[in-house]
């Protein structure tokens, strides 16, 4: 039902046990016309909108409220006080039958708020196996794509996009229009105002560019054969002195194909990027460049002598 490519595997968090026959609690208020599977079990004073469709196996909890043009898909659990499917906080909203929808095996926490989108043909999208935890907004337009993290009362503005993986600290805020790469992590109270990189870690208020976020690519299955090269890429692109378009276009220079994967060749040395990983920064980077919409990437933070040759962020 995710309108996003599939996101194989669910972690551990997103098992919803079978459930044989649909449960729904009599003080539960569901609009006739709305279409739930016979498996969807709906806690107490749970209410549910006229065009709202729900998939196998979903639970709804006590007091969540799910309007508007909705569509969610098998295996979500959805968290008592949630309200989805709302019209967005958006002044030029007039009506339009907009849409939300949602993947499956997603973990919805306590009072998440998901708005649909502005205009008529669009939609909120929120992927596969993502969690949301309590008190997380995210506004119209959204993409939160697959195995997201979003921490405690974080605030989405509209038209943000968050590739998968990505992992938000609790209390931040992010302003519209941004773009959260994939593996990505973004420190906890921190101020997004511009494109976070793929892969990357940063903090701060603003936020900054800290370093890689080697834990995150650590933990990733498959990313050890691809660290190597994002080190160097790293190195090049925000600590070699180098205007970030000039270092652009030396990473773009510096890196070949040969049967089908990626190979970097700086400073004497050959790095081969096994997953593909440096030409999704790269694009990334150049997109975030040079797309009118996209608000330009963050910084990197400007480190003390001594901070540089500790080299910690690497």
């Amino acid at each position: 039902m995710s309108v996003l490519a599939s996101a194989g595997s669910p972690p551990d968090f997103a098992s919803v046990p079978h459930r044989s026959r649909q449960r729904i609690h009599p003080t539960a208020v569901i609009h006739p016309k709305a279409e739930l599977h016979e498996t969807v079990q709906v806690g107490p004073y749970a209410v549910i909108g006229e065009h709202v469709r729900i998939g196998a196996n979903t639970v709804v909890g006590a007091h969540v409220v799910i309007e508007g043009w909705t569509e969610i898909g098998e295996d979500n659990q959805i968290f008592p006080g949630a309200v989805l499917g709302t019209e967005p906080q958006d002044l030029k909203y007039n009506g339009a039958p907009s849409q939300l929808v949602i993947g499956r095996g997603n973990l919805i926490r306590e009072f998440v708020t998901i708005n649909r989108a502005t205009n008529e043909g669009e939609a909120t999208i929120i992927g596969d196996y993502n969690l949301l935890m309590a008190y997380v907004h995210v506004a119209h337009n959204c993409v939160i794509e697959n195995q997201v993290v979003i921490t405690n009362a974080v605030s989405l503005a509209g038209h943000i996009h968050i590739e998968s993986q990505a992992r938000i600290g609790g209390m931040v805020g992010i302003h519209q229009f941004t773009r959260v790469g994939r593996l990505a992590m973004v420190g906890a109270m921190s101020r997004v105002d511009r494109d976070v990189p793929p892969y990357l870690l940063v903090e701060g208020h603003p936020a900054r560019i800290r370093g890689l976020n080697l834990v995150g690519l650590r933990r990733a299955k498959g990313m050890e054969g691809s660290l190597p090269a994002l080190r160097q890429a790293y190195r090049l692109l925000y600590r070699s002195g180098l205007p970030l378009e000039k270092a652009l276009q030396t990473l773009r220079e510096s890196l070949r194909t040969e049967n089908g994967q990626s190979i970097l060749s700086l400073e004497g040395k050959e790095l081969v990027d096994e997953t593909g990983s440096l030409l999704h920064l790269l694009q990334f980077l150049e997109d975030s460049l040079s797309q009118p919409q996209r608000r330009g990437p963050l910084p990197a933070l400007r480190r003390s002598k001594e901070d540089a040759e500790d080299g910690d962020d690497l």
